[in-house]
């Protein structure tokens, strides 16, 4: 009896950690459901534009520029081979755990060698867990440091289309309910980045490499 309780509580462990750890394993959080389709928008007749007053929107060049959509593509690339290989891992895991069990149930059943299968089983789990937390990680520094890289390429050229549009103030898009196309300069930005970069290296980013060296004490002074 105690060697099937201990074998079950490795499985039941292994159990609850791929139910709790799912959404960790998809390194990617998924895409929300298609939100329903907007009702279709009673016709605005805009005032003229207000000179020096300029909308941008920010998030629509992430999404619609060139460079926005590879990096896009990109970071799905990287969370697909990150996947694989977590699930890979967590199949061989409730694979043993199945076979651990199994071998519980057998008559003469060596408990010694049962318990070490199992604490070598949990050993497997955590060290899964803190894997794929460590992924997610990574694939979060990896889509900030992207984002940033965009950020930086487009900050110039708002300020550029700003002074070319004769701006004397400019807004963000989502603080605009409504506004006057004529004043949006999103269109300019967007094509003016795509003039300037379409792509670049996109790595993850690594949180498990080799710790630096501690610094080297100090020298005594005389």
């Amino acid at each position: 009896m105690h060697i099937k309780s201990f074998a079950a509580r490795a499985v039941g462990a292994v159990a609850v950690l791929a139910f709790a750890s799912a959404a960790v394993a998809q390194t990617v959080p998924p895409k929300p459901a298609a939100a329903p389709p907007k009702p279709a928008q009673l016709p605005v007749n805009h005032a003229a534009p207000i000179p020096g007053f300029c909308i941008y929107d920010v998030n629509a060049v992430v999404a619609t520029s060139t460079v926005g959509k590879y990096v896009d593509t990109r970071l799905e690339a990287i969370a697909k081979v990150v996947d694989t290989e977590l699930q890979t891992e967590e199949a061989a895991i409730n694979k043993e755990a199945t076979a651990l069990q199994t071998a519980a149930q057998a008559p003469g059943a060596d408990e010694a060698t049962l318990q070490k299968r199992a604490v070598d089983l949990k050993t497997r789990a955590k060290a899964w867990d803190t894997k794929a937390a460590l992924r997610k990680r990574e694939y979060q520094a990896t889509a900030q440091k992207a984002g940033m890289r965009i950020l930086t390429e487009v900050d110039p050229i708002v300020v550029q289309v700003y002074q070319q549009k004769s701006c004397s103030i400019l807004i963000r898009r989502e603080s605009v309910a409504l506004g006057n196309p004529a004043m949006d300069i999103t269109p300019a930005v967007i094509a003016a980045l795509n003039t300037k970069i379409q792509q670049f290296p996109i790595d993850r980013e690594r949180l498990d490499g080799p710790k630096p060296p501690p610094p080297m004490p100090a020298k005594p002074t005389n």
